[in-house]
């Protein structure tokens, strides 16, 4: 979508924005997304979707954004357009704990800072604290631990049919599928993709706020500890569970790090998926490479 386009689809629904104020981010895999103010100086995000499916899957992040904002007290974006064209909301507090810019990584937060860590599992207490009957009452998806064992056995067969995988790396999924000791007893409502480009802070590392539910689902919870677990320093990683547990959450037990580190090797295998969904070669043929072990 052009400018103008943009302009025009954001006017017809109340929202006029000033024309030199659009900023670009085109790294988002399923939607484009702008930075603009309007005509009174607010500060606004504009998501334009990439795909159809992307489309189809707004009104359960709808319900998601909901139900979070129920029960977080950070901010969660408050959608005010909704269109199969555009999404806007307000500018929310803080600034990411992390930004991509091309293959340029820049982080905003000591990965091994504490302050961050315990910011981070007093979050995650309170997003595994948030009942799971109210949720599948929203038509947010809720899976049961043997639902969360069966979906990534159908991912692996999916992508083993569909790339040519490391004989290696099918074996120790194969082997991680097997292991009861790395899969939840139980599930709980999950982000899914909160790593520090999705967690907002302020100057003081304080948590203000969490984009990008598109992933969010009832589900393992080691899911939310594993780009903490992949990312921090083993002390900081201890000082979340710590925070976590003293707010509330559950001790998931000594394996937990094992689970996290499960899920992280399995990231190429969601890639694949994410390649097959998307049915753009660019996302395939770097799938392939992850799965080849090169």
């Amino acid at each position: 979508m052009g400018d103008d386009d943009l302009l025009a689809e954001a006017a017809s629904r109340g929202l006029q924005l000033a024309p030199s104020t659009l900023r670009h981010n085109d790294a988002g895999l399923d939607f484009a997304v702008v930075y603009a103010q309007d005509v009174h100086g607010r500060r606004w995000v504009l998501r334009i979707p990439r795909r159809a499916d992307v489309v189809e899957a707004l009104a359960q992040e709808e319900a998601v954004l909901a139900f979070a904002s129920r029960h977080l007290r950070v901010a969660v974006p408050e959608w005010r357009v909704r269109s199969r064209e555009l999404i806007a909301y307000p500018l929310l507090p803080g600034h990411p704990g992390l930004t991509l810019e091309g293959d340029q990584v820049e982080w905003h937060v000591d990965p091994g800072s504490e302050r961050y860590a315990a910011e981070l599992g007093r979050l995650l207490a309170d997003l595994h604290a948030a009942p799971l009957a109210e949720a599948r009452e929203l038509g947010i998806e809720v899976r049961t631990p043997e639902q969360v064992r069966e979906s990534w056995r159908a991912d692996v067969a999916r992508v083993a049919r569909e790339f040519a995988v490391d004989p290696q790396l099918l074996e120790r999924y194969e082997a991680w599928l097997q292991d009861d000791g790395l899969w939840p007893e139980d599930t709980v409502f999950t982000h899914g993709e909160l790593y520090p480009a999705h967690v907002l802070i302020d100057q003081r590392e304080v948590v203000t706020g969490v984009l990008d539910w598109t992933t969010a689902r009832g589900d393992d919870p080691a899911r939310d500890f594993m780009y903490q677990h992949a990312f921090a320093p083993p002390e900081a990683f201890a000082a979340t569970l710590r925070a976590y547990t003293a707010a509330g959450g559950r001790d998931w037990g000594p394996g937990l790090a094992d689970r996290c580190a499960a899920l992280m090797a399995a990231g190429p295998v969601g890639y694949g998926v994410y390649a097959l969904t998307t049915g753009r070669a660019e996302h395939r043929e770097a799938a392939q490479v992850q799965l080849a072990g090169l």
